[in-house]
């Protein structure tokens, strides 16, 4: 059976979003999901699916999310696959910058726009970088709170993601990739 990762945006960051672990799991098991785990509580869950394209496992997902919380709940799903290779090059790319940056990667349901792309690399900000590969968006910085990358019109017009930390992602994939 085909196991999926979803990445939910915009939970558990105020009083009225408040998508807790197990209500994660039963509404993602309302979906039709099976042998769903969650890692921290910022919304990474794995699962198994007999749907076999990510599209339909998104939509199914979405709606059972909505129906349970009251409030869209975008989920960006990926296979195991596709989140070790973006890891991979994430921490490939932290490699060469151990200068206590801090390394943030945007996924995507889509790949950026190239005209947002070109834009938001062009800005040149000393110590930040951006790189764009598929449906991922590696941000490195010196610090997340003061980022003109990550604040700027230019990082906006990549689109709708969520981010998460290459820690982050290297635990998951050690976990279930």
């Amino acid at each position: 059976m085909p196991q999926y990762l979803a990445f939910l945006r915009a939970i558990n960051l105020g009083a009225k979003r408040k998508f807790p672990k197990a209500d994660i799991v039963a509404a993602t098991e309302a979906a039709g999901m099976t042998d769903v785990e969650t890692h921290i509580n910022t919304g990474n869950v794995f699962f198994t699916s007999t749907l076999r394209s990510p599209a339909k496992v998104r939509a199914a997902l979405e709606k059972a999310y909505a129906t349970d919380r009251g409030f869209d709940v975008p989920a960006i799903v990926f296979t195991p696959e596709e989140i070790r290779a973006i890891t991979e090059r994430g921490t490939q790319l932290r490699a060469v910058n151990e200068d206590g940056a801090r390394h943030y990667v945007q996924l995507f349901h889509e790949p950026p726009p190239q005209g947002a792309v070109a834009a938001a690399q062009a800005l040149g900000l000393p110590g930040e970088e951006l790189v764009v590969e598929g449906r991922a968006a590696y941000a490195l910085m010196p610090e997340v709170a003061g980022s003109r990358l990550t604040n700027s019109k230019e990082y906006a017009a990549l689109g709708q993601g969520t981010a998460r930390t290459i820690t982050v992602l290297q635990a998951i994939v050690e976990k279930w990739c």
